[in-house]
């Protein structure tokens, strides 16, 4: 088995050969046949979430070190435990499959109410177990692991995570009416997912507020009535301005600037939902919350149950499909590189 790990938190990827693993009870062993590159493996990389105010979220404490990250995994499988073939429903050697990779302990209130992305005691793959930057996956149980037929492995992967988060993001937002505007804030691979999904899920085309003049041109593409730049002198006014203000804004980002400007464009009763990861603080006065009925809340990722409905969705041809750019596995450290300086559109896809 040939993976690229994180030995040291903050130094770069590590090519590591050791003996292929041999699933046990219900494990599945997957060829990993394409892997998604997510902003998140910067930080997980890292070691770390920036709070602002130099404040810092350790993860290293709760990751195992070395580390094989890669979450948004679609394989072949290559072997079953024992225990597998009698509760996999029909799976065999040689299936084609994209893992769910947001397990949970199994067992807790949580994970029994079908929502074990939340668990406390979480076995996610590519974060706790060994994840797709690597040629061979163990999934835990044939549950995780779902079919994707007439999707590309190098599409499918994008769904469990960059495809799953935006889908839960927009299951908050809800069903809008045609005159509710919908704002999106980061055209990355997460918020272009948003985009094209928005339709479908919320009933209305976005506003795109993006800073790169190239994410904006593909957000267009992948279906926004409108993109603009957000740093423009009085973009937060403008917005207001034309449309109300917004019924509900989903930021990709997750920096202090890009909350404060969701914040700002909300209408009196409008969600903000907080999505990305990049960092940071904001202040915010406590009397807006009554006085505008306003929400905050934060979305992560989705259940299982979720990315059955994703995956429905996509099979039956009602959503767009992703921009992907595929990489050899070795390229791993050199995608997470120029994930981080802007200069991936869409989505980089490791392909062992």
């Amino acid at each position: 088995m040939r993976s690229f790990k994180v030995r040291a938190f903050g130094a770069p990827l590590v090519e590591v050969t050791e003996a292929e693993p041999r699933p046990t009870g219900t494990e599945v062993l997957l060829e990993v046949t394409a892997c998604g590159v997510c902003h998140s493996d910067i930080h997980l990389r890292d070691g770390y979430f920036d709070l602002g105010a130099d404040g810092r979220l350790d993860l290293s404490r709760g990751l195992p070190i070395p580390m094989t990250m890669g979450h948004e995994v679609a394989g072949r499988v290559l072997a079953l435990g024992p225990d597998a073939a009698a509760v996999s429903d029909g799976i065999a050697i040689g299936d084609d499959r994209v893992a769910y990779p947001w397990i949970g302990c199994g067992t807790c209130p949580v994970c029994r109410s079908g929502d074990e992305h939340l668990c406390r005691a979480p076995r996610n793959i590519g974060l706790h177990a060994g994840g797709g930057y690597s040629d061979r996956v163990l999934v835990p149980h044939p549950r995780y692991l779902l079919r994707h037929d007439g999707i590309p492995a190098a599409e499918a992967c994008t769904y469990a995570c960059s495809g799953l988060t935006a889908y839960g993001a927009l299951k908050k937002v809800g069903r809008l009416h045609a005159e509710d505007p919908l704002v999106i804030v980061g055209a990355g691979g997460v918020g272009l997912a948003g985009v094209r999904l928005a339709a479908t899920v919320a009933g209305v085309a976005p506003l795109v507020a993006e800073i790169a003049a190239a994410r904006r041109e593909a957000a267009l593409t992948a279906g926004a009535r409108d993109a603009i730049d957000p740093r423009e002198d009085g973009a937060a006014r403008r917005v207001v301005k034309e449309t109300g203000g917004a019924a509900a804004v989903i930021d990709f980002v997750g920096s202090a600037e890009t909350a404060r400007f969701g914040f700002d464009i909300l209408r009196k009763g409008g969600k903000l939902v907080v999505v990305g990861l990049f960092g940071g603080g904001i202040s915010v006065p406590v009397p807006h919350f009554p006085l505008r009925n306003i929400t905050i809340t934060g979305s992560y990722v989705a259940s299982l149950k979720d990315f059955e409905e994703l995956l429905a969705l996509v099979m039956r041809g009602n959503v767009e499909r992703p921009q992907v750019e595929t990489h050899r596995l070795d390229e791993a450290e050199d995608m997470l590189c120029a994930l981080r300086d802007g200069k991936i559109t869409g989505r980089a896809i490791l392909t062992p």
